[in-house]
């Protein structure tokens, strides 16, 4: 809180110092923005006048004058241009069809799903369409790795450290360390 005081009383000064300069020397109407937070409210003196400070959004406009004027319409907020995707091939569609259906039989890794498409004893895609398809797909590779974590440990009993170790080996599932990690403590192995 002290902070935000501190920030908001510098931020003022050197608003406030340029206004009562112009204020003092000529009677126009000075305006100056100040971006402030935590919809605080500030009271100054301007040359023996009154400072009025309104509020717009997180915006404070300060106004030095000898008769009110009015604040100053806020600008609309800018948006972010959108981004659009490259459309899908025909290859990379089917790829996209297949690594479904293998996330629906059994748990894979972003790289081992990419793997699979691409392998000539897999589906055969290129790694290029198999990469964008997987790369097409919303998937929460940490879920992933937990049911991959279960899947193992039906099988045979694992420590925690080989469960992890397998689920992040490139001969095993090629999860991340953190997802695998993630994975066998879930799947109450550690």
């Amino acid at each position: 809180m002290k902070r935000l005081v501190l920030v908001m009383v510098a931020s003022i000064a050197t608003v406030v110092a340029p206004l009562a300069v112009a204020s003092a020397s000529s009677h126009k109407t000075s305006h100056k923005t100040v971006s402030l937070s935590g919809g605080q409210s500030v009271s100054v003196t301007c040359s023996g006048k009154s400072l009025s400070v309104t509020k717009s959004g997180n915006v404070a406009v300060l106004v030095c004058a000898s008769r009110p004027v009015k604040a100053p319409v806020a600008a609309p907020p800018v948006t972010a241009p959108q981004v659009t995707t490259p459309a899908l091939t025909q290859q990379q569609k089917s790829a996209v069809a297949s690594a479904k259906q293998y996330l629906s039989t059994m748990a894979f890794s972003q790289q081992g799903l990419i793997d699979q498409l691409d392998s000539p004893d897999g589906s055969g895609y290129s790694v290029n369409d198999a990469t964008v398809a997987v790369d097409s797909l919303t998937v929460n590779w940490n879920t992933e790795a937990v049911q991959a974590a279960k899947e193992y440990l039906k099988t045979q009993p694992f420590s925690c450290s080989d469960l992890i170790q397998q689920l992040d080996s490139p001969d095993g599932s090629q999860f991340t360390a953190a997802q695998a990690t993630y994975g066998a403590t879930q799947a109450g192995d550690c």
